[in-house]
């Protein structure tokens, strides 16, 4: 049946990791196979990674997984695991920030991994008429780990589409104006309520990305130097030197040489150094999740403790902050030009009303 022109729409679609349905071994097992059978995720030979992820990571790993994600699961009825509930808030808000400017854009989000699935959330759109589409990873930083996973499970699903949507891909925005000023607003927002660090007394300020392989920057990957040119602009915004703000990775998993400095051993250093505060910021998540809030707010913080160091302070994610609604939006606009934005008709600028209330009462 054909598409009238008033349903012919425009899409932004926010994609993240993903996670379990649930904190329980059951949810997680099928949830880290998925992830950790992904070729761009793990480069090792297939037959010798299948019979170490059957046999070996998946029997052990799941039930200590969902232990971890059981000490940051949020309760109630709109809780659940924190990288969806805030990413879920993330999109609902910047649907509610495209409307405010009088744009009819549809706004969804789907996870790479878990649910909701990339394909139910794209046959969602679909069905309500989405003829346009902008792929807007929650990655800031380019990897072929994360964005160019990403990008190829879009086109897989696509690639069985008779009616293919004209489509765009945002590949990063580790530079852009609008993110550095949303994490530099978060810094400073968490010191209004906390105080602002010593630095000169010697405090400390670590930016802590997620690790991936060193391999895969010695193959060229450039999240390694995406994540160090972010972490200059942030701290150049803040004021501060490279001895005052430092970047380190996290997450390091297996005994592969991973890309360093890694976070834990170095806030372990500062502990034993007596630093007497350090605040750790993580702006490479633009979600709080299960290595924001469990590992760094948790774990890192009970070392840089038992290690004899003062204060820690872990500053959250950036969420559904308005600094980075604002970002996004200004992120996608970039991206979005010369694609059809405004309602076509009284229709559908009621329709858009009544969605943009719809929202609003759902806050």
């Amino acid at each position: 049946m054909a598409i009238s022109r008033q349903a012919q729409r425009t899409a932004v679609l926010l994609i993240n990791l993903g996670t379990p349905d649930a904190p329980t071994a059951a949810a997680v097992k099928p949830y880290l196979k998925q992830f950790l059978s992904d070729p761009r995720v793990v480069e090792i030979p297939k037959v010798i990674w299948w019979c170490i992820l059957n046999l070996i990571i998946l029997p052990i790993r799941s039930g200590a997984s969902a232990k971890k994600y059981a000490s940051v699961w949020m309760p109630g009825p709109d809780g659940g695991a924190p990288l969806l509930v805030h990413s879920k808030n993330t999109a609902k808000a910047l649907e509610q920030k495209f409307i405010a400017q009088g744009k009819d854009v549809l706004v969804d989000i789907a996870m790479r991994y878990g649910n909701p699935s990339m394909e139910s959330v794209l046959k969602k759109l679909e069905a309500k008429g989405m003829e346009r589409l902008l792929i807007l990873p929650l990655y800031p930083q380019y990897s072929a780990t994360t964005t160019a996973s990403t990008f190829d499970e879009v086109f897989r699903i696509v690639s069985g589409w008779r009616n293919q949507p004209e489509l765009r891909l945002i590949k990063h925005y580790h530079d852009h104006p609008s993110y550095i000023n949303a994490l530099k607003e978060q810094v400073e927002w968490y010191w209004q309520s906390h105080g602002r660090p010593d630095f000169a007394a010697g405090d400390k300020l670590l930016f802590s990305f997620h690790g991936v392989p060193k391999r895969t920057l010695d193959k060229g990957d450039p999240y390694h130097c995406e994540c160090h040119k972010t972490g200059r602009l942030l701290r150049e915004a803040l004021g501060l030197n490279a001895e005052q703000a430092m970047v380190t990775f996290q997450s390091r998993f297996g005994k592969a040489e991973w890309l360093k400095p890694y976070t834990a051993p170095t806030v372990e250093s500062l502990g034993h150094q007596k630093t007497r505060r350090l605040d750790i910021f993580c702006p490479g998540f633009p979600a709080d999740c299960l290595e924001t809030l469990e590992e760094i707010a948790m774990e890192v913080r009970d070392e840089f403790l038992t290690a004899g160091g003062g204060e820690y302070h872990y500053i959250a994610c950036l969420n559904n902050s308005p600094a980075w609604i604002s970002g996004l939006a200004e992120i996608a606009n970039d991206h979005l030009g010369g694609w059809p934005q405004v309602p076509e008709s009284e229709q559908a600028l009621a329709l858009s009303m009544q969605r943009a209330a719809a929202l609003a009462d759902k806050k």
